[in-house]
This record gives C-alpha cells, structure tokens and sequence, in this order.
C-alpha cells in the first residue's frame, strides 16, 4: 500500500541526495571531473591518451567522496598516485591534488554559471514536510549548505549529512550506507522507517546495503536498468512523477 508519495505508508522520513535529486549540478560535477582527469592524463600519457568518459563518470565517481572518486578512477586506469594530504594544492601530483583541482573547477562553474534546482524535487520536499514526514540531505559534497542556500532550500531540511560532517564523524561515504544512516539516525527514525532518494549508482548500493524501507532511484541521464540493478525498488524521471499516484516502475 503506498501514500499520495507514492511511497509505503510505514515511512516516516525521506534522506535525499542532493547533486541530480535536489539540484542540476551534477552535470557540472560530471564537466569538472572530466576537464580535471583530460588534463592529467593527457599531460601523463601522451598520444596514448585517453579521455575520461561519461562511463567512467557513472561507474568510478558519481555519488563518492571526492578523494574515493579519485582512487576509484585511477585504479581502473592502472595508475597509483601518492595519498598526498586534504590540504595538498591543485597542482599536486596526489590523490587530494586532483581532487582538490576539481572542487577548485567545480566552484568556477558554479559561480559562472550557477546553480538551479529541480522543480518537482521542491514540490515534492514541500509535499512530504506538509504530511509529517521528516527529511534530510546526503550528500558527499562539502559544499552542500552553500548550495542549498543558493537556491533557498536549507530550511526544506530537517538534517544535513555532507561532506563536512562526514569528515567530521569519520563516515565512510557512498556506496557504504553510513552517511545515511546517520541522517536517520539524527532524524530519530530506523532505517526500515526512511526512503532514500538517489541518482548515482553508488548511492543506489548505499540505500540498498542499509536496508532501508525504500529506495527511489532518480533517472536524469537514461540509466534506469542500472538503477533498478543496483537496488532501486522504484525509477521516475521527476519525483513529482511520484505525487498522487503511488510509486509506478
């Protein structure tokens, strides 16, 4: 049985991810990313280039801690880099280097280009806070509360689990489920209790591996049997695809 949210009616909180739920931004992650990994490794390879594709985006990076999404990729690539230090510059030739180059390209485009948010996300947010049901962000970001407050949605949130308070309570990001756990938690609720709202495969395998009353999968670039294949119990286009109809596959 599911309510007007299309959602099951023992849910009592909503934990959702912010780049490609909440906002449009992750396709300005996905450009950063791409421009920061060309540049490397068409420096480090040569004419035996080859570029960082939008496969390698979904697969390595989406949904992950900066510094994992880094290791993950290069690790496909067979390349080992120095662990270097959070506080490494741009230019370092270190994991946090290139991480740390790609947050400084991600915040250039985001101040060039701003942020927007997805409509039917907000009406839906609106429409979930109006039933009682309680929410939060989670997000491996460390600039979510910024972001939220660019577009004005940071009092549509019970709870934020970001970046910056993952580092700070030592929780493993996605595809490990800690970070929404602990939204759950902060929001008092257990985890068969929340519905976990995502993009990314990585955090398809968090919500799943949390076990967690249900997981939205949100298709905004044609991946909804992989949605579906890391966990999903349900795939919209738009969350307000899931107002007033219950949840539809």
């Amino acid at each position: 049985m599911t309510t007007t949210l299309g959602l099951p009616e023992a849910i009592q909180a909503c934990l959702f991810d912010l780049d490609g739920v909440v906002t449009r931004t992750a396709v300005v992650h996905a450009a950063a990313w791409k421009e920061m990994f060309d540049a490397f490794l068409r420096e480090r390879d040569g004419d035996g280039f080859r570029p960082f594709e939008a496969g390698d985006y979904d697969e390595y990076v989406d949904g992950r801690p900066r510094a994992d999404g880094v290791r993950a990729f290069l690790a496909s690539r067979d390349v080992r880099l120095p662990e270097g230090h959070p506080d490494d510059p741009p230019d370092a030739q270190t994991v946090h280097g290139l991480g740390n180059r790609k947050n400084e390209l991600l915040l250039e485009r985001i101040r060039t280009q701003g942020v927007q948010a997805y409509d039917g996300t907000l009406r839906y947010l609106e429409a979930a806070r109006a039933r009682g049901l309680r929410t939060a962000i989670v997000s491996s970001s460390a600039n979510a509360r910024d972001v939220l407050r660019s577009i004005g949605a940071e009092d549509l949130f019970d709870v934020r689990v970001d970046g910056v308070v993952a580092a700070r309570r030592d929780l493993p990001g996605k595809p490990h489920p800690d970070t929404f756990l602990a939204a759950a938690r902060d929001l008092g609720v257990e985890p068969a209790g929340a519905a976990v709202f995502e993009d990314a495969l990585a955090g398809m395998d968090a919500g799943r591996a949390g076990n967690f009353g249900y997981v939205v999968g949100v298709d905004r670039v044609g991946q909804t049997d992989a949605l579906y294949a890391h966990g999903a119990d349900v795939v919209v286009k738009d969350l307000e695809d899931l107002l007033g109809q219950g949840a539809r596959a």
